[in-house]
């Protein structure tokens, strides 16, 4: 192991100046991986900007039915047609989503704990590389609690799936998670999200906060942005705007969609930001002109 001692305390992340092993490839980090897990993240970042609007509606794995998501048969109709990327269980997939659409899919295969438990750190891989296949998954979420007492199981799942996934060529999501008890700080961030891409995951799922430009530098996968608790709808897009200005690619909005009085507006508007890159202004302008369309 390193020596932890007498690291100097100021770095450089170099946020101005481009990731230098890009090739010929638009996913951060992919270039010198083989043709089928490259197929698999282009189903999941867009080939034309490089970018992605993720629709998260995974909380049921631990929250069960949230406000929002009460009908997954009635809502995924709705907004199904406007983001690029499903982020969701098997269960609710292959009850609740054609099976004829044409979007990337995220599949989260780690659970285990529960809105009853204190401590929602121990998870489990639930499930298999067989039925992941089976799902036709492009990517497979887990969830990482660096610095939580479950660190070193979440850890052991996220290495597990990578050496699972890489067998078959399917991409690795890191979904870094925080506790109560954790500080979203760029101090963290960096940890979390290196530790992940370190471990081998293809795409890392995070929060934004101050210096992220200095997070993104420091990961070499791309960083996708977790919409986290229900924001105002212009703060929302703010936040989406300033994830993009700092280098994110993408977003993976879950409650900020779901829990709009116009779900599917408001993911138009942040791909706006997104993939055409529209101005907090426009963009917002965008939303409640199709707000008022719809009234």
């Amino acid at each position: 192991m390193a020596d932890l001692d007498g690291n100097k305390a100021e770095k450089d992340y170099h946020a101005d100046k481009p990731f230098a092993v890009s090739g010929n490839f638009h996913v951060k980090g992919a270039a010198n991986l083989d043709w089928g897990v490259k197929k698999r993240l282009s189903n999941i970042f867009n080939p034309r900007t490089g970018n992605t609007v993720m629709f998260a509606f995974d909380h049921g794995y631990f929250m069960g039915s949230v406000s929002g998501l009460e009908r997954l048969d009635l809502l995924m109709p709705k907004l199904i047609d406007h983001v690029d990327v499903l982020m969701a269980t098997r269960g609710a997939l292959r009850t609740c989503v054609r099976p004829n659409f044409r979007k990337g899919i995220a599949l989260r295969v780690t659970s285990g704990s529960s809105m009853l438990n204190d401590d929602l750190s121990h998870e489990v891989v639930a499930v298999d590389m067989e039925d992941a296949i089976r799902m036709d998954a492009d990517a497979l979420a887990v969830q990482v609690f660096v610095g939580a007492d479950g660190q070193l199981s979440s850890l052991e799942n996220l290495s597990k799936v990578v050496n699972a996934a890489n067998r078959y060529g399917i991409a690795t999501l890191g979904v870094v998670a925080v506790g109560k008890d954790m500080e979203r700080t760029d101090k963290y961030f960096k940890l979390a999200t290196r530790i992940i891409a370190e471990l081998g995951a293809n795409i890392v799922k995070t929060y934004y906060c101050e210096k992220f430009d200095e997070v993104v530098a420091a990961c070499p996968v791309p960083i996708v942005v977790a919409g986290g608790k229900k924001l105002p709808e212009k703060q929302a897009l703010e936040m989406a705007y300033n994830s993009i200005q700092g280098g994110a690619r993408g977003l993976d909005m879950g409650r900020n969609i779901f829990q709009s009085p116009n779900p599917a507006a408001m993911a138009d508007a942040i791909a706006k930001i997104v993939h055409r890159k529209f101005t907090v202004k426009e963009a917002w302008e965008f939303y409640s002109d199709a707000v008022g369309q719809k009234s």
